[in-house]
């Protein structure tokens, strides 16, 4: 089975509940502006990559490939500090640490270790499972950033917000356990059935890009919430 290309007439309907969301949002008067730049941004990066990864792909050179992990992971940790910007410069070598212990180290596992693919910078699995771990990362960090300092401003001991703040950042990544294959297929499997993969090998892949989020997201937020509860001072 191919799968069909979308012709753009068509595309252009799913954008349909898009609107829909933004007039609710404008309507209840709430920040509807923040939707319409993050819709126009989705659409200006993912059309820019499209033609980005073709070149990517075609690349054999492996600098290209780890100068590419390397701008993803710097752009993660930037952007895993937006709900606390005002720490973004005195974190940033923070999470660039637990980025590395617990998302770089997974993707090393999963792409040498479990797949063993060759040659070991192979774009086609590298770049998108790279993408899977550090924008999962960015989300864990983010949650866990904002629910730290919440509690540290409160009065709350760095121990225990640290705890708080850990099971606060986990609890999508633990919800999403719960769901697959329940309430929820998951992008990759969806994406390998479409395209005709015998479900049961399907499933194999999907245990371990499960596996590969939530372990990347437990660790790099771990790893965060130690370094912030024993070495940062707070302002």
């Amino acid at each position: 089975m191919t799968i069909s290309t979308i012709p753009i007439a068509s595309l252009l309907l799913v954008l349909i509940p898009v609107i829909l969301v933004l007039f609710i949002q404008f309507s209840w008067s709430l920040n509807y502006k923040e939707g319409i730049y993050a819709s126009l941004r989705m659409l200006g990066q993912l059309i820019i990559v499209g033609y980005l990864l073709g070149y990517i792909f075609s690349a054999e050179s492996y600098w290209v490939i780890l100068l590419i992990l390397v701008g993803m992971i710097g752009l993660s940790a930037w952007i895993a500090l937006r709900t606390v910007k005002e720490q973004r410069i005195k974190q940033y070598g923070y999470v660039l640490i637990a980025l590395l212990a617990g998302g770089a180290t997974t993707l090393a596992l999963v792409t040498q270790v479990v797949l063993e693919f060759t040659p070991w910078y192979k774009p086609q699995y590298l770049i998108p499972l790279g993408g899977m771990i550090f924008s999962n990362c960015i989300n864990s960090i983010s949650l866990a950033a904002d629910r730290f300092y919440e509690e540290t401003n409160r009065g709350t001991s760095k121990i225990e917000a640290r705890n708080l703040a850990y099971a606060n950042a986990m609890i999508p990544a633990t919800n999403a356990l719960f769901a697959v294959g329940i309430v929820s297929l998951p992008g990759m499997m969806t994406g390998q059935i479409l395209s005709g993969v015998d479900p049961l090998i399907a499933v194999r892949y999907q245990i371990m890009v499960m596996a590969m989020i939530y372990g990347s997201e437990g660790i790099s937020s771990a790893v965060y919430l130690w370094l912030m509860s024993r070495l940062h001072k707070s302002p």
